[in-house]
């Protein structure tokens, strides 16, 4: 390739968004103080772009405007451009959502905002087309309009964002009120099941018509609130919801049949044409869900899903040191001398491509019936496409099929004369031949980032199936990672976590020159892992450095005024707001996981007073909790352990012992939401002894290994049988 006729700052940048803009006309800065110098020195205005480098629509703008010498000419004359990667940057991007989301109503990537060269916002909005249409304005039109406003209106202009900045700090304030105590917990849990249950899709599972995206928020908040009302009418429809969201998402087009894992969110009600790129968070996520469904009903279709996720993710996104990339593009070539990359091209099929891949004739069969016609009948291939034009704008996927099971095994096998065995081997074969065909298709863009929040809800994921399926090996993939973070994303002068670290030069683990230090999200999502991980290999190092990081955590970003956790660090100058944020989404919101860290750290340390600090986050969202709890309802889930107080599920006996193994295995086969599980082994310089001084006086009965339930430091009698205490479990 000739060597590019423009290269600007973003070419030193690690993130692999802003590498993608390297070579724009637009000259463009990355965030940070050289930026802000000049646009104050040349009194201009700043346009920040936002988004991630696996975002459709970021692709779009950057094809039709910022590859544009006419446009790229406009914005370098009038304004000074700025490029931020979401992924790195979760903070700035939330500061100037919030400001997007007020005065637009709407929000997303691309996010385009204006700011004034202090860096108060004043205009804003997300993808813009190039130029005018019937019903948009173009960008070439609005950032003249705009370089006109500051040359005409300046004074104006500045007390207008002045004034909207003040707006917005009212607006985005969560706080305790007075002496406000947490929310009842029986009618936070309540309201968020009914709020749920009426926005419930009762064909296709989910809780919206379209576009429909996984939240597992949701599906862990149901499987919490059946394990608290088992017996109820209202139980039973909370776990009935959960699962057949979980089983209509695994059969949809939302699943990769034959890459494995999770595209990000279906564009339509029944979950089959999805948007196709694939995140970390999602996978973990999933593979957390997909395992407490089996945990649960001991259907082995739950196991079998969680286990294609986590095989994508060890084959897709891991790196060699152990740590995991953070996602899969959705655009890429359809073949090798294709000129436009198009969206799902990766994973979409013609009905043609399908029958030369499969031609095998298949016996026991009428005649004629080949591989081809099972595998295409199963996965609702249709000659001409499957795909509606309504989900296909652009009409990229034009004749192709996305992959959606339409029938169960049962009937595809009846429909063929078939066994239910020989029709699971007929459609592995096919799957496997399918992934060998799409193996020589140019592959989408992956972003190699490695963030530690996201890979701490990916230790989890592996963590909670090693226990759940009992999978030794997923747990110590959950460790490798782990050790990755103490490694490459952590700093133990200070005792801090780093946001992220990239893949470099010869597959080397990179850091940037300035290391982006970790926010809220990764401390408290990486608090979980090792939470998460303790429990599955009883390795008390991981306890030993949770508990770290929770102290690291409320000293850098508890509010001891309004209570709670700001998302950010206080004393960065260009953030002009440190936010808390209000809502579970995509990923739960990290105040709402450090509920449970605090319950949790407080179980494993003794120490009451993050009992106290539980409580008092929760009274800040109080108001929130009680009015649309369906916002967050990994809190709503979280004041239920709060209120119902923790169980320490304590086996006293030699953790390689077989009778030890069995009550663990017991412990792992139960859905308790409300425990914590130790094991003490005697042994009294261990970390936890040192920690509970309790757990010395609980013995061994008859030598034999023995579990304890204790609750707020008082235990039951001991027990000997998994039986019994698969009983005392379940109360």
């Amino acid at each position: 390739p000739s060597a590019p006729r423009h290269t600007n700052r973003l070419a030193k940048e690690k993130s692999p968004y802003l590498l993608q803009h390297a070579h724009n006309p637009v000259d463009w800065y990355p965030w940070g103080q050289e930026a802000f110098d000049k646009a104050k020195k040349e009194n201009k205005l700043i346009f920040l772009s936002v988004g991630y480098s696996t975002c459709h629509w970021c692709h779009v703008m950057e094809e039709e405007s910022f590859k544009s010498e006419e446009i790229g000419e406009i914005m370098n004359k009038n304004f000074v451009c700025v490029k931020v990667d979401r992924e790195e940057r979760p903070d700035v991007d939330r500061v100037y959502m919030t400001f997007v989301q007020a005065t637009s109503g709407g929000g997303g990537w691309p996010m385009s905002v204006w700011l004034t060269p202090d860096l108060k916002p004043f205009a804003g909005g997300t993808y813009f087309p190039p130029e005018d249409g019937v019903h948009r304005v173009g960008f070439r039109t609005v950032l003249l309009r705009i370089a006109e406003q500051w040359k005409e209106n300046k004074e104006a202009l500045l007390e207008n964002s002045q004034k909207i900045l003040e707006a917005l700090l009212h607006l985005s304030e969560v706080r305790a009120q007075g002496q406000e105590s947490p929310p009842p917990s029986q009618e936070v849990l309540d309201t968020c099941f009914q709020q749920l249950s009426n926005s419930y899709d009762e064909d296709y599972g989910g809780f919206s018509k379209s576009p429909k995206f996984p939240t597992p928020v949701n599906l862990n908040f149901l499987f919490t609130y059946w394990a608290l009302h088992r017996t109820t009418p209202e139980g039973a429809r909370a776990l009935q919801m959960a699962l057949h969201t979980l089983k209509m998402m695994a059969h949809g087009g939302i699943r990769d049949h034959v890459g494995q894992g999770f595209h990000r969110y279906s564009t339509d009600q029944r979950w089959h044409v999805p948007h196709f790129e694939k995140m970390l968070y999602d996978q973990g996520q999933l593979a957390a869900t997909y395992s407490r469904a089996f945990q649960i009903s001991g259907d082995e279709f739950f196991a079998s899903v969680a286990q294609d996720i986590l095989l994508y993710v060890s084959r897709d996104l891991s790196d060699q040191e152990g740590g995991f990339y953070s996602a899969e593009d959705a655009d890429s070539y359809p073949t090798a001398t294709s000129r436009e990359k198009r969206e799902g091209a990766f994973c979409v099929w013609a009905a043609e491509e399908i029958r030369a891949l499969l031609p095998d004739p298949v016996e026991g069969a009428a005649e004629g019936t080949t591989l081809g016609d099972v595998f295409m009948h199963h996965y609702g291939v249709k000659e001409t496409g499957n795909v509606d034009p309504m989900q296909d704008p652009h009409q990229e996927l034009k004749g192709k099929n996305v992959l959606s099971v339409r029938c169960s095994p049962e009937l595809t096998a009846a429909r063929w004369g078939l066994q239910p065995a020989r029709l699971s081997s007929l459609l592995q074969r096919g799957q496997e031949r399918l992934a060998a065909a799409r193996a020589q298709r140019p592959r989408p863009h992956l972003d190699t980032k490695m963030l530690a929040a996201w890979n701490g809800l990916m230790i989890s994921g592996f963590a909670q199936a090693g226990l759940a399926l009992a999978k030794p090996d997923y747990v110590s993939r959950a460790a490798q990672a782990a050790a990755f973070l103490q490694r490459h994303l952590f700093d133990p002068g200070s005792g801090r976590l780093l946001r992220s670290c990239y893949r470099g030069e010869d597959n080397v683990v990179e850091q940037s020159a300035v290391p982006i230090q970790g926010f809220l999200q990764d401390y408290a999502f990486v608090i979980q892992a090792l939470f998460d991980l303790y429990e599955a290999s009883l390795e008390q190092s991981w306890l030993e450095w949770a508990l770290q990081l929770q102290h690291t955590q409320d000293k850098l970003f508890w509010d001891p005024n309004g209570f709670a956790y700001f998302s950010s660090e206080a004393g960065d100058p260009s953030l002009l707001l440190r936010l808390k944020d209000d809502q579970d989404g995509a990923e739960p919101t990290a105040n709402s996981v450090a509920v449970t860290n605090l319950l949790r750290a407080a179980s494993y340390s003794g120490n009451t007073e993050w009992v106290e600090k539980a409580g008092q986050l929760l009274s800040a969202y109080s108001e929130r909790l009680r009015k649309i709890p369906i916002s967050l309802p990994e809190m709503a889930r979280a004041t239920a352990l709060f209120h119902h107080t923790l169980k320490q599920v304590v086996i006293c006996g030699d953790p390689q012992g077989e009778d030890t193994k069995e009550m663990l295995r017991c412990v792992h086969s139960v859905f308790c939401p409300n425990k914590v599980l130790m094991v003490a082994d005697g042994d009294s310089t261990a970390f936890l002894s040192r920690q509970l001084p309790f757990l010395a006086s609980l013995e061994r009965k008859d030598g034999k290994a023995t579990a304890y339930v204790c609750s707020n430091f008082s235990c039951s009698l001991p027990v000997t049988s998994a039986r019994e205490l698969r009983g005392m479990l379940c109360e």
